[in-house]
């Protein structure tokens, strides 16, 4: 039954990009920081973990997770070292994710060229 979870939470996340991509303005970008911060702000106040549980890795795979994962750390290290904490605990949980991104879009720069 959890893979059914995953795969209706992860269709759910992008069935709610489609239509605001859509049925507004905004660009893939606008739309990727709102799931972000959607993510973040689902975490502050715990919901993101009972999400977690209930869907299980199909809530780890969108880009909400990243929000979780930013605000989680952040708010765990807060609690060790204060504010200073806030910035240690966001780079500590997502630093995988975001030096990948760095070192693919190097590699890929060399290979290709961007458009006019």
């Amino acid at each position: 039954m959890i893979y059914i979870y995953s795969f209706l939470f992860c269709g759910l996340v992008c069935l709610i990009g489609q239509i605001i991509l859509d049925n507004t303005k905004l660009s893939a970008g606008h739309i990727t920081s709102i799931f972000v911060v959607a993510g973040a702000f689902l975490d502050t106040f715990g919901i993101y973990d009972k999400i977690i549980t209930f869907a299980g890795g199909g809530a780890m795979v969108p880009i909400t997770s990243f929000g979780h994962s930013l605000i989680h750390g952040a708010l765990e290290k807060a609690q060790d070292f204060g504010l200073i904490g806030l910035l240690m605990g966001m780079f500590d949980l997502t630093a995988t994710g975001i030096t990948a991104a760095i070192i693919f879009t190097f590699v890929f720069s060399l290979f290709f060229k961007a458009r006019d």
